[in-house]
């Protein structure tokens, strides 16, 4: 990565929510309770499909990616947000800064991909159950995944490439609840043509391309779930993916709201509602989603829960 330009600008301040100085208790409770519910929900989901051999099957592979993906999301954005609110200190190094939206680019554009495999996971357990195991099997699986994480982390290295090379020489406050693209772009005072072309090409490749994988893959299913003869088959065909089904249409509904609104309805306010219902709000719900409406894991974690109070009731003897 070549050397940043030099500039007057040595940190950043995120401005959060300090227009909302009355509520800065409130909200460092909230936010403080979504984080903790988020790291606990999703480290159950891990530790209830590891601990139970039927559930390692490539569904719940992808499923704890996803845990750890969750859990990875807000703890790059959340933390810092708690800071500011908790000591009122809105500065972050330029480093640190440059660190976190990496961060936040990388988990985001790999959970793309993630939601994607995990449909054409889904198209093969229905549209070709015969061949699932063969679609399916823990090579691919494990090649899908490694090629989610590794892909996107290297597409947003080199985007750092690009970003390295714009000058920061003037303001520094950033009003956002962490160091959002968008907001940081508005702040450089260099020529940023080159930075925006690639974000709007890589945000239609990897936005666009997953979203119409997933699409695809979801046409196939719902058209092999009509030809289903009996109500209970159908039924039983379209809870295997209800859950999944779930989690990609809050992603994408609030992604789409996000950056595919008009320009009229541009909202700073309305930026970091949205980038909170993604980074912190969606992975909190998500073990809830999977453990609430998936019989598998509800039975799983019961029995590592009656394994844990056996565990108990012995030391404690």
């Amino acid at each position: 990565m070549s050397p940043r330009n030099d500039s007057a600008v040595t940190e950043f301040l995120i401005l959060g929510f300090s227009d909302l100085p009355g509520l800065r208790v409130p909200l460092f409770l909230l936010f403080l309770l979504v984080y903790l519910f988020t790291l606990a929900g999703n480290l159950l989901i891990l530790a209830v499909i590891c601990t139970d051999s039927h559930l390692h099957t490539p569904m719940y592979f992808f499923l704890c990616n996803l845990s750890v993906l969750d859990a990875s999301s807000s703890s790059v954005s959340l933390p810092k947000l708690l800071d500011i609110l908790a000591t009122q200190n809105k500065s972050i190094a330029f480093s640190a800064c440059m660190l976190q939206q990496y961060f936040c680019s990388s988990l985001t554009a790999t959970e793309y991909f993630l939601l994607a495999a995990m449909a054409y996971d889904r198209y093969a357990a229905i549209c070709d159950p015969l061949h699932y195991t063969v679609l399916m099997s823990k090579k691919l699986s494990a090649l899908l995944a490694a090629g989610c994480w590794v892909s996107m982390f290297l597409d947003s290295a080199i985007f750092m490439v690009f970003f390295s090379r714009l000058d920061f020489c003037g303001a520094n406050q950033i009003n956002h609840v962490f160091c959002d693209i968008a907001a940081l772009v508005q702040l450089a005072c260099s020529n940023t043509r080159t930075v925006e072309l690639y974000v709007l090409v890589q945000s239609v490749l990897i936005m666009f391309g997953p979203f119409l994988l997933t699409l695809a893959s979801y046409g196939c299913i719902v058209a092999a779930i009509l030809k289903i003869r009996s109500a209970e088959g159908r039924r039983k065909a379209f809870s295997t993916c209800s859950s999944h089904l779930t989690v990609v249409i809050l992603f994408y509904v609030t992604l789409f709201c996000m950056y595919m609104r008009p320009k009229s309805m541009f909202s700073a306010d309305l930026n970091k509602i949205f980038a909170l219902l993604y980074t912190a709000l969606i992975p909190m719900l998500n073990p809830m989603i999977y453990s609430l409406r998936n019989k598998d894991v509800k039975d799983a974690l019961v029995k590592l829960c009656n394994r844990c109070s056996k565990k108990c009731l012995t030391y404690a003897r």
